[in-house]
């Protein structure tokens, strides 16, 4: 993904900052957001159906823009279980603590957008194993960690495969609890993703401080200067681009995972 990462930048080549006017650091990111591009996996369950691992977000809100094929969303909110078509020019997003699976009826690729820049990351998302797994954590690690590329793509692909079918297991059991129970069973789910990443919170505290908060607080000061006349945050004006990293996609939740490096000077 592309994170909302800020770093001081050298003058335009053939355009130097004018005199008095140091170089600006590179903008980040809009909205402390990062995007990245997702082609949906078209392995297929054992339900019939093709797709991903069906998983929430524990912090962060998550933006589906599809930019081809066609497939749809389920999922697992308060409101009950749903699924939403999806196609070309689709936008469709929800908030922390939706369950969601994509799956894959002809070539799903799509754009995701995740708030939190860097979080996602950092192990936001917790997969919807069975009971017995979620509460142990360190089985929990185990079944959730790909192996490292140097493997070789057969050996991640196939770790990625099981950890998508045993996510599937959990889900197809909650999927059935709530049509009996409704949203208690989700709860019950929401307080066991809970108990698994409270040891991470304090280091996603750090990243988000860091990234999300501090363009917050850029905005503040910003209005508070416009507010007084003042013109002195436009003076950070510059322009930034980021190049696709090298190599192939990765092996994401959902499907193959191809991201951006961190700005450079545009």
């Amino acid at each position: 993904m592309t994170g909302p990462e800020s770093t001081p930048g050298p003058s335009l080549p053939g355009f130097p900052a004018p005199a008095g006017f140091p170089a600006p650091p590179l903008p980040a990111f809009p909205g402390g957001t990062a995007v990245s591009a997702l082609k949906v996996y078209d392995w297929e369950a054992a339900d019939g159906l093709c797709g991903g691992s069906p998983h929430l977000h524990t912090v962060s809100s998550e933006a589906y823009l599809v930019t081809g094929g066609s497939g749809r969303v389920q999922t697992l909110s308060m409101t009950g279980a749903a699924e939403h078509d999806l196609s070309p020019g689709s936008l469709l997003w929800f908030s922390p603590g939706t369950v969601h699976r994509l799956v894959n009826t002809d070539s799903l690729a799509l754009n995701v957008i995740m708030s939190n820049a860097g979080l996602p990351e950092a192990g936001d998302a917790v997969l919807t194993f069975p009971p017995h797994v979620l509460a142990d954590p360190e089985l929990y690690a185990a079944n959730a960690t790909l192996p490292g590329r140097e493997e070789g793509e057969d050996v991640v692909a196939a770790a990625a495969r099981r950890r998508r079918d045993l996510a599937l297991e959990g889900y197809a059991e909650l999927r059935e609890a709530m049509a009996v129970e409704g949203p208690s069973s989700l709860a019950r789910f929401h307080q066991a993703a809970a108990a698994l990443v409270r040891p991470k919170v304090a280091k996603w505290r750090g990243i988000w401080e860091d990234k999300v908060r501090a363009d917050v607080e850029a905005t503040a000061r910003a209005l508070d200067a416009l507010e007084h006349g003042s013109a002195e945050t436009l003076s950070g004006a510059a322009v930034a681009r980021a190049h696709p990293r090298p190599g192939p996609a990765g092996y994401g939740m959902c499907g193959r995972l191809s991201t951006w490096q961190p700005p450079l000077p545009a």
